[in-house]
């Protein structure tokens, strides 16, 4: 199993890429596709919404006046993790796929014009999703979408009808591993240039490539697709800058877990955990504490990495859509 060196600086990920085998692999397209229940075609639309100053963008599909499921996406891609998503749900759900600001095609205001902070990025979604209408929706979080969403949840418990959680955090247990130790230096130091500039090694194509391929039993299942244009965008003038300010700010999240785990204990909202087994950024480790708080629980470790969607895409929405019409309704 590969191991990350305890020091920031000596992240090689070329360690990782020949362990992989992405240098050698040949590319096969994803295989997820509509389930079979969901083979009627579906129209996905692009939007904008303005939200303060900012150009909010959005992927929308499905029945206006179905269910609504809120996608939340992590670092560092954006709603386009959920390309083959959205259309596998939406015969039967009203889907919603935003950017945050800062990310894919949403606005993107220099760091020193924009505070880059989880609350920030909460506030901005919740208005985000005051701005479009909807009243009530089930999440699905998944790495920075935990943070984001699980604050929606704390400040709105009445508008969240269900929660899909695939490799998002709310426990110290999951943070208890090699890819954090670096982090956390620089949480404990945050005006060290070195220990700032050390985190660069994470915004790379090569760990890019990685979080996609490390855990995957097959490597060649993964188009390149997904790590090429999440790297275009991070490549953008001044975007490092912004990441490096998120990794800061997500030391915040664990003084607000015990709220968290509170909300999840008090309003025991009906979940769905479908977690990569084999994510080093988010282990398995994260999903079990889960167990502790919640009663209304379906439980699902895959054999999958950090972008369980990007290799698992057809289980879990089939998964999905079981737990959803069991809890929510559908259309």
């Amino acid at each position: 199993m590969l191991r990350f060196n305890k020091y920031v600086s000596t992240l090689v990920f070329s360690a990782v890429l020949c362990s992989t085998g992405w240098s050698r692999m040949t590319f096969a397209e994803p295989p997820m596709q509509p389930t079979s229940a969901a083979k009627t075609a579906v129209e996905v639309l692009h939007k904008t919404v303005k939200v303060d100053d900012l150009e909010i963008f959005y992927r929308e599909a499905g029945p206006a006046d179905a269910p609504t499921v809120l996608l939340l996406h992590g670092f560092p891609t954006s709603s386009q993790m959920f390309r083959n998503l959205i259309p596998a749900l939406a015969d039967k759900y009203h889907v919603i796929a935003p950017d945050y600001p800062g990310f894919g095609h949403s606005s993107m205001p220099a760091h020193d014009k924009f505070a880059y902070t989880f609350d920030n990025l909460a506030s901005v979604m919740e208005k985000f999703t005051e701005k479009v209408g909807l009243k009530s929706y089930a999440l699905y979080v998944q790495d920075y979408g935990a943070p984001v969403g699980y604050r929606l949840a704390v400040a709105h418990p009445e508008r969240v009808t269900a929660i899909v959680v695939q490799n998002g955090n709310a426990y110290n247990e999951g943070l208890d591993n090699e890819f954090w130790k670096p982090v956390k230096a620089y949480w404990s130091e945050p005006t060290s240039v070195a220990k700032r500039d050390a985190l660069k090694a994470i915004l790379t194509y090569d760990a890019t490539k990685w979080q996609y391929t490390h855990g995957v039993k097959n490597p060649q299942r993964i188009s390149p697709d997904g790590p090429a244009h999440d790297q275009y965008l991070l490549d953008r003038e001044g975007n490092n800058e912004i990441q490096l300010d998120l990794f800061l700010s997500y030391g915040s999240n664990p003084a607000l877990y015990p709220q968290w785990q509170e909300y999840f204990r008090q309003h025991q909202p009906p979940m769905l955990i479908v977690w990569g087994e084999h994510d080093q950024i988010f282990p398995a480790a994260g999903a079990e504490p889960y167990k502790r708080d919640l009663k209304n629980l379906e439980f699902h470790l895959l054999d999958a990495g950090h972008f369980a969607l990007e290799s698992n895409g057809d289980e879990i929405a089939q998964l999905m859509r079981e737990f959803l019409t069991k809890h929510i309704g559908q259309k």
